[in-house]
């Protein structure tokens, strides 16, 4: 298939991306333009992916370009999002203008171009704190952050345009990935780089929080077999990996990993306001297993520590070439 990827250039797309090619799939990688002419995490794919993929540079919210871009793609995944939480509370309409708008802009290209099938990414965030666990996708819609709120309106847009218009599109909620190419901007990456530093401190947020953290290649995976299948329009599915962990213990296993006794020291700039805190996330993802044939690899305790292991290996190897910074906290 010819597949347009939206956010590629991001952590979840560029996995996306070499997926799909892994998989035989001619893409286009839709990166964010910026006069540096960076391709973001596309530039750490291996070169035989690279080879086989086309990179274009361009802005969500630009409808005339995305309606051009996507024309001539039998497929479309779309990933491109503003996702830092922090960053909404200063800037909420700038996450309305990319989320919202900016779906629409792909949902209007994808329904002009008669697009076989668009899969729209939303997140666990939508949820809010948990009123039950496991949480399906059943479960209210609760907007605690400008981000999260951004996103249920990309969501409803997405359904609206399968029952207005018929669009063959379905709506994806990952829980919390994690792994290699993650932006310090995340919780494990924050955590790790600043042991991989050997800072004598580990400068924190909230460690009671649980998650439900699904490692990276799952998440991808789970996007293709979405993409490769007809089933589900009009559909949402989580994306989980069924297994809730606190912060507390994923600092303690990266601590564990990387061999370090820091002394654990509570950042307020790294605190949710309190009412928009989201206690507790732990997905269903039967629906999503059962329509598309997905089991995750990385499960439980023991999968958490092998993809904490790879985030460790990475960090290790990379952490100054892409600029990440253990003095800092990156929003």
């Amino acid at each position: 298939m010819k597949v347009f990827v939206t956010g590629a250039d991001g952590f979840i797309g560029s996995h996306l991306v070499e997926t799909l090619v892994e998989r035989g799939h001619e893409v286009t990688a839709m990166a964010q333009y910026n006069s540096f002419g960076s391709h973001g995490w596309l530039e750490s794919l291996p070169d035989e992916v690279l080879a086989s993929t086309s990179v274009q540079l361009g802005d969500i919210t630009d409808q005339s370009f995305v309606r051009s871009a996507v024309r001539g793609h039998d497929r479309v995944a779309h990933l491109a999002a503003l996702i830092a939480i922090p960053h909404s509370y200063s800037a909420p309409e700038s996450y309305l203008r990319t989320n919202a708008f900016g779906t629409l802009n792909v949902l209007e290209a994808c329904r002009i171009n008669d697009v076989e099938r668009l899969v729209h990414t939303s997140t666990s965030e939508v949820y809010g704190t948990a009123q039950y666990v496991p949480i399906d996708e059943l479960h209210p819609l609760v907007g605690q952050s400008p981000y999260s709120a951004s996103k249920i309106a990309a969501d409803q847009l997405a359904f609206s345009y399968w029952s207005s218009f018929a669009l063959p599109v379905t709506t994806i909620r990952p829980f919390n990935t994690y792994g290699p190419r993650q932006s310090q901007r995340a919780f494990i990456p924050s955590v790790m780089i600043q042991l991989v530093a050997g800072n004598s401190k580990l400068a924190v947020g909230a460690l009671d929080p649980t998650r439900d953290f699904t490692f990276v290649k799952d998440t991808a995976l789970g996007f293709a077999l979405a993409l490769e299948s007809d089933h589900g329009s009009g559909e949402v599915f989580n994306l989980a990996s069924g297994f809730e962990v606190s912060m507390q213990k994923v600092v303690d296993l990266c601590c564990e990993i990387t061999e370090s006794q820091p002394e654990i020291s509570l950042d307020p700039k790294r605190l949710r306001p309190v009412s928009s805190e989201v206690g507790r996330l732990w997905g269903d993802s039967s629906k999503f297993a059962a329509s598309f044939g997905w089991a995750p690899k990385a499960l439980g305790t023991e999968g958490l520590r092998i993809g904490l292991e790879a985030v460790h290996e990475w960090v290790s190897a990379r952490h100054r070439s892409v600029g990440f910074d253990a003095s800092l906290y990156a929003v």
